[in-house]
């Protein structure tokens, strides 16, 4: 097991966010996180990764035991050059290239030489089909495009895990279809990914777990065929059956 989080609690104010949620991935595991709007799951993936701070639960990574609530500034360092993050909103710096955003942090916080970075920066636009986008600013790349930069900067440090929040909720559906062709590569290739999205046909077809979440709790978690075709839980087949029939037959290929 390359991941694992236990009893992940955390409060905004008086709003309790996450009671107690539990959550594993093994090595070249994709794992699916799904929920209504509010469950938690980007609070819990950004508790994950330290970008929020858990009030309570531990996390292991790598057999190595954490206390969320109370991790050094240096271990969450180490344990932040392991990873990778990749947003919604893409966070590109925009008066930098695409090429200069993936080399950026491998430059500035991971201390490589230039060249090396660059080199490990074109690597990266290439798998994600953005080769001939190398120079150009985030103000002349689509959204999809923006995204895939973002992706590649998230591979570019050789992650052994990396977190995606939602990262197709700002694009439309065609633009959508580029990013999750790139992440089902990923896949392919034996990447380590933890996704919280609403793309369900992603979720089936590509994810090798689902976690299916509600109220800051885990509902029901599994196999990604076992929960989409034989859910135990009520409230996760009334989830899956709300989806929007249109979108699902979009996804369905991915």
């Amino acid at each position: 097991m390359l991941l694992c989080v236990k009893d992940v609690r955390k409060s905004f104010g008086a709003l309790e966010v996450l009671k107690g949620v539990d959550l594993s991935v093994d090595r070249g595991d994709v794992v699916a996180i799904l929920g209504p709007s509010g469950s938690g799951k980007t609070t819990l993936l950004r508790c994950m990764n330290f970008l929020e701070r858990a009030d309570g639960g531990v996390l292991t990574f790598d057999g190595e035991q954490f206390p969320l609530g109370r991790v050094p500034k240096r271990d969450i360092a180490r344990l932040r050059k392991k990873t990778a993050f990749v947003f919604q909103s893409y966070n590109l710096f925009l008066n930098k290239t695409a090429l200069q955003n993936v080399t950026e942090g491998l430059i500035t916080a991971r201390k490589i030489p230039k060249a090396e970075a660059e080199a490990a920066g074109r690597q990266a636009l290439e798998k994600v089909g953005m080769a001939d986008r190398m120079d150009h600013y985030p103000s002349q790349l689509s959204g999809g495009q923006q995204q895939r930069v973002a992706i590649a900067r998230a591979i570019a440090v050789k992650p052994e895990i990396i977190y995606f929040d939602e990262p197709t909720s700002a694009l439309d559906p065609e633009l959508t279809g580029e990013v999750l062709t790139v992440m089902r590569r990923l896949a392919e290739e034996g990447m380590t990914m933890l996704v919280v999205t609403h793309e369900l046909g992603f979720a089936r077809t590509v994810s090798s777990r689902t976690v299916f979440m509600e109220h800051g709790v885990v509902v029901e978690a599994g196999p990604s065929r076992e929960i989409f075709d034989h859910p135990r839980e009520e409230r996760t087949r009334t989830f899956l059956r709300l989806d929007n029939p249109e979108k699902h037959q979009q996804e369905k290929e991915f």
